[in-house]
């Protein structure tokens, strides 16, 4: 099978939400994790939507995910949180710093959260912008196994780290949202999938020779984006995460397609600062908004494409949605494989 198949986003989601109940999530957390699948589907975010799905549920069956995990805070002194993520649910340990994070920079005027053993949580701009329009500042960080070598290295040292930005503006917020490789592993593991070839310049095999084949890059190794630049960001991050939380550094997080029985181990933060403490978020929503129009209306090289900002993309993506979602052809297998193993019936749009 080639190409994607559209199929009803509100199908995908229900269909996502009654697997993870029937793998044992509580219902809050399964539309929980269900939305936010189907909305990186929705952005063109395949690599972070639902073709994570099946593995998360073998992860559920083979105990190194506990769906019904809170997650518990270790340790608190108001404008500083840890919390002890206990393997739970991503997304559900995600919204909860997120949301924990908004409500002490409203009090002390910024705040950290930082989370251990945590598993992954899907696009870190989500969260990001949650925050933001919340009339903070926003900004996410997670750790990954080790997948990217130091400049002139042969070995994977440290991981595609992802860090999201995101700022208000008078409409929506500004989101910067990414992992410091050249092409992120979600994104080959895609291309893998549609038996597409990758850039070049995204991966190394196994030998550390760049290569165009997505299943030599996923047995290989991550390039860094722009080079020192992109190793060195991602460096800070693995410290600053898994440091700040007491969690998992550089090897000692899992590989996420790895054994599944043990758990991943990723550690996060949350950083929200409180705009109104230094000025009228609506003012500088104002600011933001004009400099975003200034940038967006800024004079083209020949032959470019409009210009755009962090996240434009996505709003794009929102406002010409009309209710279809774009799936791989394996992604739809795998649904559809995972529903038969957990004995819960497809929507007729899968089904056919």
């Amino acid at each position: 099978m080639s190409g994607q198949i559209l199929l009803p986003a509100v199908d995908l989601a229900d269909l996502a939400r009654r697997l993870l109940i029937a793998a044992g999530t509580p219902e809050a957390h399964a539309a929980n994790v269900a939305e936010a699948l189907v909305d990186a589907d929705i952005e063109g975010l395949g690599s972070h939507g639902l073709m994570l799905l099946p593995m998360y549920l073998d992860r559920i069956a083979a105990g190194s995910v506990v769906p019904a995990a809170e997650g518990r805070i270790v340790s608190d002194t108001g404008a500083q949180v840890v919390i002890d993520a206990e393997n739970g649910l991503g997304h559900v340990s995600a919204e909860r710093a997120a949301a924990l994070a908004v409500e002490r920079a409203r009090l002390h005027g910024l705040a950290a959260v930082a989370v251990r053993n945590a598993f992954h949580f899907g696009a870190a701009g989500r969260f990001a912008r949650t925050m933001a329009e919340s009339g903070c500042i926003g900004m996410v960080m997670a750790n990954t196994r080790p997948l990217m070598p130091a400049p002139g290295g042969a070995e994977r040292v440290v991981g595609n780290n992802p860090i999201a930005i995101a700022v208000p503006t008078a409409t929506e917020p500004v989101v910067l949202d990414l992992a410091l490789s050249a092409g992120a592993m979600g994104k080959i593991r895609l291309a893998e999938s549609r038996g597409d070839t990758i850039p070049p310049s995204w991966a190394t095999d196994a030998a550390g020779v760049p290569t165009t084949d997505a299943a030599e890059a996923i047995k290989g190794m991550l390039l860094p984006a722009a080079g020192a630049k992109g190793f060195g960001l991602a460096v800070m991050i693995d410290l600053m995460t898994g440091g700040l939380a007491s969690g998992a550094i550089g090897q000692a997080v899992q590989p996420l397609y790895g054994d599944l029985s043990k758990p991943y181990g990723s550690s996060n933060l949350f950083l929200a600062i409180d705009i109104a403490g230094f000025r009228p978020v609506a003012d500088f929503a104002a600011d933001a908004s004009a400099f975003a129009g200034t940038v967006r209306g800024s004079r083209l090289a020949p032959g470019a494409s409009p210009v755009r900002m962090p996240g434009d993309r996505a709003i794009k993506a929102h406002r010409s949605f009309t209710g279809a979602c774009a799936l791989a052809p394996a992604t739809a297998s795998a649904l559809a494989a995972a529903a038969a193993k957990l004995g819960v019936a497809l929507p007729p749009s899968l089904s056919r």
